[in-house]
């Protein structure tokens, strides 16, 4: 347990906070899968970020207090040791465990939430709520009232301001440090042998399950016991289906494979898109549209570099689709009428990238403070994932194209000078993809 970096942390936002702050990190609570089995508890990543406590049923506290060196007292509130329950569902760290384990400075039982809140909001002038899941949505406004409708009289009253803390704390997520590069890195080698291995046991007759099966066998041998989300085996028509999760079709031969899927490794996300013939071999049309997604997704990749423009890599992807689109046909007009009334997004659909952390779709804004696009800076992870998709139902479009979805997404990191293309080891080229899909 690396006590300093969850400390560094709370200094960091702390120091962003003004005079007189108090916070409210609400951690999840354990939700029952149906009668007393629980589904795996997984800690709200705000939370974990700030504390390392990955216990259901805890709330952390962080008040103004000029006589801590930090300038904030830091107090952890969560369920007492239980030895029955600990029999049952695993180890507790308890009130003591809080403080000699997780470095807190004060600890209570949960069960005393309101009265130790209460006594430490006192004279606190500004609150800050991280509670994703509304847990105390029903509860903040008479905690933050409490005092002014108590008080004496002729006592001072505190007419406190609220904030989410997400304002605060998720900007400060976008820009990574190199521990948690690091671990992005880990998560995303773990899902490139997945992703081999999924592309070497693919083949006509086989279910999606199967293959999304295989790829959570591979990344449990990297010690990744949980994928960052539930993993997208889309053959055919399914792929044109952004979140297909059903996975519960035979692949057939002359179809197209999308698959989606992203190792989570000590609470940090991957997130890698291949696509490839079930066959294992390229008909002319299934080359023509993913060699022209490939190069949108390379276009786009050689913009990044600190200083672009977040949106200026969806621009290079549609730009780049959208002439190869109008040059095959499936596009009429001119290509500045089309990127003009967005014509193109009948087959490309959706947006480009997500930032990439604890949260496989991360926080963090994707504007300035002066609602200009972001520009890109060393440290943010991210994906590009350009697509085109073709459904069945498009019958004003040549047979051959019909029935295929094809994305292909890789991990970026924005280094000092560049990138650095976490995820370029999974086969991405049609050769590549061939040759590991035919054993060579």
């Amino acid at each position: 347990m690396n006590c300093d970096l969850y400390h560094t942390r709370r200094v960091a936002l702390f120091n962003q906070l003004p005079v007189g702050s108090f916070v409210i990190l609400a951690g999840y609570q354990q939700k029952v899968r149906s009668k007393n089995i629980k589904y795996h508890f997984r800690q709200d990543n705000d939370f974990l970020y700030l504390t390392g406590f990955n216990e259901p049923d805890a709330v952390a506290l962080l008040s103004a207090d000029s006589r801590y060196d930090s300038g904030f007292k830091y107090t952890l509130l969560c369920r007492p040791k239980d030895h029955a329950q600990e029999v049952s569902f695993g180890e507790r760290a308890g009130v003591q465990g809080a403080i000699n384990t997780f470095n807190a400075d004060e600890a209570h039982d949960i069960a005393e939430l309101e009265s130790v809140l209460l006594a430490q909001l006192d004279t606190h002038q500004h609150l800050f709520v991280s509670d994703e899941l509304g847990r105390f949505s029903d509860r903040v406004f008479s905690w933050m009232n409490h005092q002014r409708l108590t008080a004496g009289f002729d006592v001072i009253k505190h007419h406190r301001t609220l904030t989410p803390l997400s304002k605060i704390l998720h900007p400060i997520r976008v820009i990574k440090s190199t521990a948690e590069v690091n671990q992005i890195k880990a998560a995303v080698n773990a899902s490139i042998d997945g992703h081999k291995a999924v592309m070497r046991a693919c083949k006509p007759g086989v279910n999606e399950a199967e293959l999304a099966a295989t790829f959570n066998f591979t990344i449990a041998k990297y010690g990744a016991t949980d994928v960052a989300y539930p993993n997208i085996v889309a053959s055919g028509n399914n792929a044109c289906c952004l979140h297909y999760e059903e996975n519960c079709c035979i692949v057939e031969d002359g179809q197209i494979l999308l698959i989606d899927a992203g190792a989570e490794l000590n609470h940090y996300a991957s997130d890698i898109t291949r696509s490839y013939p079930v066959n294992g071999k390229f008909t002319e049309a299934q080359s023509t549209i993913y060699q022209l997604v490939l190069d949108a997704l390379d276009a786009a990749i050689e913009k990044v570099k600190p200083g672009a423009s977040w949106n200026s890599l969806y621009e290079t992807c549609m730009e780049v689709m959208a002439k190869g689109l109008l040059e095959l046909g499936l596009l009429s007009g001119n290509i500045d009428d089309i990127m003009k009334d967005e014509s193109y997004k009948r087959f490309t659909v959706h947006k480009t990238g997500h930032w990439l952390g604890m949260d496989v779709h991360d926080v963090g804004p994707y504007h300035d403070n002066n609602d200009r696009w972001r520009k890109l800076e060393p440290g943010m992870t991210f994906t590009i994932e350009p697509g085109i998709y073709i459904p069945l139902s498009a019958t004003d479009v040549p047979q051959a194209y019909r029935g295929m979805g094809i994305r292909i997404e890789d991990d970026i990191l924005v280094t000092q000078t560049g990138y650095e293309n976490l995820s370029v080891a999974v086969p991405r080229t049609i050769n590549q993809i061939e040759s590991i899909m035919q054993g060579q």
